[in-house]
Order: C-alpha cells, then sequence, then structure tokens
C-alpha cells in the first residue's frame, strides 16, 4: 500500500470529525453517513420550496464501507450491489428520521458530489435523479477559490478510497453538483409506511 494513504485516511477522519460528519448505525450493508446542516439557501424542489436555513440532513459516503471498484472498471454486478446498498443505507436513515427527536426536524435530505456531470445524465446523475433526488448546480460558499480546493481534496479522497475512480478524472475536471429531496417527498419513497 502506498506510504500516503494511511496519513489521509486519517485526516479525513479528523476532517469528518470537525464537520460532525457522524455514523448513525453499525449496520453492515450501511454505506452512508450522515451530518445535520441548516439548508444553505432557498431550494426549489418539484414538490416543495426550502426556506434557508431550516434543518436539513447531509448524506456523505462512507468511505471506507464502499466497495472499491474493480480494476477494470464498474461492472454492472458493481453498480447492481452499489445501488442496492444505497437505498438500504436511505431507509436507514428514514428509519432514523421517524423515531430520532432531532430527526423529527429534518427538512430535507441533500448533499454535494464530484461524481455527477450535470450537463450530462452519466450514470452517477441518473442514480440520483432514479433514488427520487432532484440534480442541481453546486452552490459555491467559498467561490470558484474554494471549490477547486475543495475538489482538490476530493480527488485526494478518491485516489485513497477508490484508485480506480481517477483512471480518467483529474482533479481540474471534477465537477461538484448539489442533490436534494424534501423530507415528504423522502419519507414517501424511503420511510416505514412504504
Amino acid at each position: 500500500m502506498n506510504p500516503v494513504r494511511p496519513v489521509l485516511r486519517r485526516f479525513d477522519a479528523w476532517l469528518s470529525e470537525q464537520y460532525h460528519v457522524r455514523v448513525f448505525t453499525h449496520d453492515p450493508e450501511c454505506i452512508l453517513r450522515i451530518q445535520l446542516s441548516p439548508v444553505p439557501r432557498t431550494l426549489r424542489l418539484v414538490d416543495e420550496t426550502i426556506s434557508p436555513g431550516v434543518p436539513a440532513l447531509l448524506i456523505h459516503w462512507w468511505n471506507e464501507r464502499v466497495d472499491p471498484i474493480p480494476i477494470q472498471g464498474a461492472t454492472v454486478a458493481w453498480a447492481r450491489d452499489t445501488s442496492r446498498r444505497m437505498r438500504y443505507s436511505l431507509r436507514l436513515i428514514a428509519d432514523l428520521m421517524q423515531s430520532d427527536s432531532a430527526g423529527r426536524e429534518i427538512q430535507a435530505v441533500g448533499g454535494i458530489t464530484a461524481h455527477v456531470v450535470l450537463s450530462k445524465v452519466d450514470g452517477g446523475r441518473a442514480m440520483l435523479e432514479h433514488l427520487g433526488f432532484a440534480v442541481m448546480p453546486y452552490h459555491r460558499p467559498l467561490g470558484a477559490f474554494g471549490e477547486f480546493w475543495e475538489n482538490f481534496y476530493t480527488w485526494w479522497v478518491m485516489w485513497t478510497f477508490n484508485p480506480v475512480s481517477t483512471r480518467r478524472r483529474s482533479m481540474f475536471n471534477l465537477q461538484r453538483t448539489e442533490f436534494w429531496m424534501s423530507r415528504q417527498a423522502f419519507l414517501e419513497i424511503y420511510g416505514k409506511h412504504r
């Protein structure tokens, strides 16, 4: 193993702690972590407009739990298993939102990814939309300079946990994209009444 990877793994764990990205279950099938955060701006979704400042739940890959892309590239089996585990993880999040007192305040669920290209329907975008999320441009809270450093860090995390994913992507062509869903829509799809 490259000696830099363990250092980056420790740094990623430290940064996650600083930003309160937390593990909410020890279920071995879960591949997501969560972060409570206010909605950063007005979100105009299909079913609802979400005001800035209301509680939101941001979802993050649990990098240590996501199976690396096979050396030959993403296979149908890998994509199917990742999709299955993603849906399962979203159902666990819905269970938490319905049972936890803080979870009952959540008005939106979403996140930011550098794995989706907004200008074309690629596998990542299609998956997010199929999961029910609205995919939209990234709101740059720190401007282009800040986005460069976010992409710089993201590329090194990809290289650390899933090196095959960096084969055709440089840190200079990563594009950050947001994905969001209202609480009501999220629970209709993933909640206990499903």
